[in-house]
């Protein structure tokens, strides 16, 4: 009974034996999975930096097979395919490339909810998607994670400038479809409104029930972003643009030509700046 006792005990101990050898084991190919999957994110980088993105791409997926947990790695080939989408091409292989690249970012963001890397790339892609064919929806979608990055960290002069830049687009396209719609109606081919000229008094009211809410909340977002960064051109520049949507939505002569005014001078302040910063530069 007594050698029985101790054989099963070196039973036992040879199967806790083999047991903790196998979980050394695998612990170690999981330490080597690792090691190698930040092996080939960084050939991914190196091929990505020297224009070899299908190279790029295999390297990343790679790495993100091997440890899924490397978000960094799944960034990184969203990046790739996002840099291989043409938008407004309508090839399979083309769509595929935009959507599996949102596929990549929205799998960062099921682990990493804050990620604002991903939630800036889903942001622009969505805004380049938009394009061609136009797309409101998309461009919304798009402003919907511009509004997350600020929730998260409100003093980013960028999404606020992209908020504008949307909101600009939407206002402009509706203001173009009505010129259009007007200028090819019957009987007003020898009074065609051009994009210089006041829209007509229903028009204007009707852009303005549209657009007004949009055009407002570019403004401000515009200025937000002229605030966190005083010199930041290429706000000042939508600020102008902008300031000529408001002044197509207004019934009075004088705030129109003040608008215009502004719009004008935004532009001059964009010019200065951008001479400012050439003067900067250092000469070659």
């Amino acid at each position: 009974m007594k050698a029985l006792s101790i054989e099963m005990r070196k039973n036992k101990f040879r199967s806790f034996l083999t047991v903790s050898l196998l979980a050394v084991a695998v612990l170690g190919l999981g330490g080597c999975d690792k090691l190698k999957a930040r092996d080939q994110l960084n050939r991914g980088i190196q091929s990505f930096k020297a224009g070899q993105t299908d190279a790029a791409i295999e390297n990343f997926k790679q790495a993100t097979q091997l440890d899924p947990s490397l978000l960094m790695a799944k960034l990184y080939l969203g990046t790739a395919y996002q840099s291989s989408y043409i938008p407004g091409a309508p090839s399979d292989e083309n769509q595929r490339m935009g959507k599996q690249a949102l596929q990549e970012y929205q799998e960062v963001l099921s682990v990493d909810p804050n990620n604002l890397d991903a939630i800036d790339r889903i942001g622009a892609l969505l805004n380049s998607m938009a394009s061609v064919p136009f797309s409101p929806d998309k461009l919304n979608e798009s402003k919907s994670y511009w509004q997350k990055h600020i929730g998260l960290k409100p003093d980013d002069p960028e999404p606020y400038y992209w908020i504008g830049v949307i909101d600009w687009t939407l206002s402009y396209k509706s203001n173009m479809a009505m010129r259009s719609d007007y200028n090819h109606v019957a009987g007003n081919f020898k009074k065609q409104i051009h994009d210089d000229q006041p829209m007509t008094a229903d028009m204007r009211a009707k852009f303005a029930a549209e657009q007004q809410k949009t055009v407002d909340e570019g403004l401000a977002a515009l200025k937000k972003a002229t605030e966190l960064k005083p010199d930041y051109d290429d706000a000042i520049a939508y600020l102008s643009l902008m300031d000529r949507q408001k002044a197509d939505m207004t019934t009075n002569p004088g705030e129109r030509d003040g608008l215009l005014k502004n719009a004008d001078s935004l532009m001059d302040q964009v010019k200065q700046i951008k001479q400012k910063k050439a003067a900067a530069q250092p000469s070659s």
